[in-house]
């Protein structure tokens, strides 16, 4: 069985643009778990543990949603929470330009999983991108501050060419993530 999880990948200055974010976050001692920001990309569809076996059929039930979204081009902008920046327990980076793209890329894919065996999302999809989960309330006034001074911040754009199946194994010193596989947007 290996655990995997379908999603685009950030290019590096996205990746340089959230580690120093992170880093203004952090100053503020808050208590929260921090995705390690190299670990951080864009999760279209969580499959849990699989069989091996069953990755060929995840690449062939996608391929033509996929193919048939062009490359788009995405934004990284704003900072936000769930459930709310007053009360945060998921701090993230919202995407923007091209989101109703990547909304639609995903919806594009769940039916031809569901066929196959996976569950759709009970929760509508709200692309975003996590970048750490508060564990209790120490820190909490300042970090709500630090949120706040980047609440309209704008991170960078790039171009979605492409999305990967990633296997995921879960160590002690975090998650190492390994492509199994990608498929081109617009057949490429």
């Amino acid at each position: 069985m290996i655990r995997s999880f379908l999603a685009i990948e950030l290019p590096k200055p996205i990746l340089r643009k959230i580690e120093e974010v992170e880093a203004d976050l952090k100053s503020a001692h808050a208590d929260v778990r921090w995705v390690n920001p190299e670990k951080i990309h864009l999760t279209l569809k969580f499959f849990g543990n699989i069989e091996e076996s069953r990755i060929d059929s995840i690449f062939k039930s996608i391929e033509e949603p996929v193919r048939n979204i062009p490359p788009f081009s995405l934004k990284v902008q704003g900072i936000g929470a769930f459930p709310s920046m007053k009360s945060p327990r998921v701090i993230w980076m919202g995407l923007v330009n091209g989101s109703q793209i990547l909304i639609s890329l995903q919806k594009e894919i769940e039916t031809p999983l569901e066929k196959i065996g996976f569950q759709s999302e009970d929760r509508p999809f709200h692309p975003h991108l996590t970048l750490g989960r508060v564990k209790s309330s120490r820190g909490k006034d300042d970090l709500v501050g630090r949120m706040e001074k980047h609440k309209e911040g704008e991170f960078g754009d790039f171009q979605v060419e492409r999305v990967i199946l990633f296997k995921s194994d879960l160590k002690p010193s975090g998650p190492i993530y390994t492509p199994l596989g990608e498929l081109g947007l617009g057949g490429r």
